[in-house]
């Protein structure tokens, strides 16, 4: 049990889609000691192999809907067909057992916890973000490209939602410049060991 001043941080990773943010965080999750991912919850079906409370909470729609009325997120969104959000006792409990948590969020779920970290005490202080900027939309681009899972109508799509979200990049903690993958992890373990030290 940690001492009853130590607390935890939670730290908020966002980035346009082929930014490279979701596999800087999977790498810091696996290699980085005492940190943990924040499971959101969604009412979309599980897929082959993902587990309740391990990948998401899997919520019917009527049951998001009553924590929705509850005041149980402390931000949700509907994509599509399916709701996504971030249930408050994922995190107060876990920041409050000592443990540092990071979560990869669009710009509007980090607006959420930045107005939310200044008025929730439970997370007052304890709220990181880090928006993970792409070299160029050239750059950008060439990444979605790349990766071969989406058609011509999506990546212009991506890219239309990418220049509306670097505009958001000025509200942030930290911006890091994305280079090479071993680049962009060096920079968000600096940035992690940095705010530890400093609370």
């Amino acid at each position: 049990m940690p001492p009853a001043n130590v607390s935890g941080i939670l730290l908020i990773v966002s980035g346009p889609a082929g930014s490279g943010k979701t596999t800087v965080c999977d790498r810091m999750l696996a290699e980085v000691p005492g940190i943990q991912r924040v499971v959101t919850s969604t009412t979309r079906a599980p897929r082959p192999g993902e587990q309740h409370r391990v990948d998401y909470y899997f919520f019917d729609q009527q049951t998001f809907d009553q924590k929705v009325a509850a005041g149980e997120f402390y931000e949700w969104a509907r994509v599509h067909t399916n709701c996504y959000g971030t249930l408050k006792s994922e995190i107060q409990d876990k920041l409050a057992a000592g443990t540092d948590l990071l979560l990869n969020i669009d710009v509007q779920g980090a607006a959420t916890f930045r107005q939310a970290g200044r008025e929730d005490p439970l997370l007052r202080g304890k709220v990181v973000t880090v928006f993970i900027m792409p070299p160029s939309m050239e750059e950008l681009e060439n990444r979605l490209r790349t990766r071969s899972t989406d058609d011509e109508a999506e990546i212009q799509r991506r890219l239309g939602v990418a220049r509306e979200e670097v505009q958001q990049r000025g509200h942030y903690d930290h911006c890091i410049l994305s280079g090479s993958r071993d680049e962009d992890f060096a920079a968000l373990q600096t940035i992690y060991r940095a705010e530890k030290d400093i609370r």
